[in-house]
């Protein structure tokens, strides 16, 4: 029986992962450096295993890393968040003996960055908006010339530190933060998309498409609805081979409609793409790079995370009095924590929560930050562990 090890329990992807190899014919392991109960406490997973830091102890990362991978003769290794840089940027230091689900360190680098992916993309008729590094706001003001503008961080996750200029960059707008270089685009209107997919060696072998229905603000989705779109899938397909990229690969989107989409940023990592797909749906082939054949989602019933659907939605359906259409969504889609016959990882969740919001108060940052701050990597240089 192949054995697989899910990074990144906390994300809600990586239980459906467990899930999916589970009932595939796989033993699966988790392994995070912080609680990941809403992952771990799946019956799909063998057992929970406890790691550094990879941004704040890079070689105590690695050092867990290749005891797991040898006390559990991991076959495989999936990364779900940006431990996948980290992965990459050590992987010489990392058993042979088993698959790591990820490519080159500096191909991965130029396509987390929101300027060096548009070149790439503009090369690959991704058509992204028109766009230019600065290093101020003044720069930005003059070189958006009263157009209505977005301004983002070369590296950042989520949209949180997005800025959108719908009616342009006013003159007295504030500063920008001391984050590196930054991107400004000319703002497109329209939908929102987000596109998931899995290649080997320049094949495409799964993709996904969807719609972030519902959101918290401006950052990350708790609704996924399935969105058909040749185009995005054409251009997945086309990036891939000419990048001879291996792995996960995310773009977000925005369609001013009639299937004209425009991709903004990359994401080399799982998205919540992974819940379009169906228990019996063959990632886990994909993921391994065995895959014969193209895996789409086998069904069109939406995603959510039902908590926050149920909490977060329903007040944001209250205060824009869309009760009714929240509760046709509601009842349109599947939850991706509690599944039939596995209902813990909802219990899981909340218990993580419990621990972020602790280490939010010890660390004195925001629950964001802690979901996230161990793992992210902004571009810069990577010593040797």
């Amino acid at each position: 029986m192949p054995k697989v090890l899910i990074l990144g329990g906390r994300a809600p992807v990586a239980a459906d992962h467990a899930r999916r190899f589970a009932g595939q014919g796989w033993t699966v392991h988790i392994g995070d450096s912080i609680p990941c109960r809403s992952s771990g406490w799946s019956h799909a997973v063998r057992s929970t295993i406890a790691l550094a830091s990879p941004r704040f102890d890079p070689a105590g990362f690695i050092a867990g890393l290749s005891r797991a991978i040898a006390e559990h003769a991991i076959d495989l290794v999936v990364p779900t968040c940006e431990e996948v840089f980290y992965l990459s940027r050590y992987r010489h230091a990392l058993p042979s003996s088993c698959r790591i689900l990820a490519d080159d360190f500096d191909k991965l680098r130029s396509l987390h960055s929101k300027w060096d992916f548009l070149q790439l993309a503009d090369a690959c008729g991704g058509k992204p908006p028109a766009s230019a590094l600065v290093h101020s706001i003044g720069e930005a003001i003059d070189w958006a010339a009263g157009a209505p503008a977005v301004l983002k961080p070369e590296f950042s996750r989520f949209g949180v530190h997005v800025r959108i200029y719908p009616e342009g960059i006013a003159a007295d707008a504030p500063a920008l933060a001391d984050m590196g270089r930054w991107v400004v685009q000319h703002y497109r209107p329209g939908q929102e998309l987000c596109s998931y997919s899995v290649a080997e060696q320049g094949r495409l072998l799964a993709h996904a498409v969807y719609l972030p229905k519902y959101r918290l603000k401006r950052s990350s989705s708790y609704y996924f609805a399935h969105h058909a779109s040749e185009r995005i899938a054409a251009f997945a397909a086309r990036f891939v081979a000419r990048q001879h990229f291996t792995g996960q690969i995310s773009f977000d989107w925005i369609d001013a409609g009639n299937d004209s989409p425009a991709v903004i940023e990359c994401n080399p990592r799982a998205i919540s793409g992974v819940h379009l797909f169906g228990r019996g749906d063959v990632l886990p082939a994909a993921l391994d790079g065995t895959a014969s054949g193209l895996v789409t989602p086998s069904t069109r019933r939406a995603r959510m995370i039902a908590p926050v659907m149920a909490s977060a939605g329903l007040a944001q359906a209250l205060a824009n009095r869309r009760v009714g259409a929240w509760r046709r969504d509601f009842l349109a889609a599947d939850d991706v924590l509690g599944v039939g016959g596995d209902r813990l990882p909802i219990a899981g969740a909340v218990a993580d929560m419990g621990s972020y919001l602790a280490l939010s108060l010890r660390q004195r940052c925001t629950l964001r930050e802690v979901a996230t701050r161990d793992i992210e990597w902004d571009g810069e240089a990577l010593a040797q562990p």
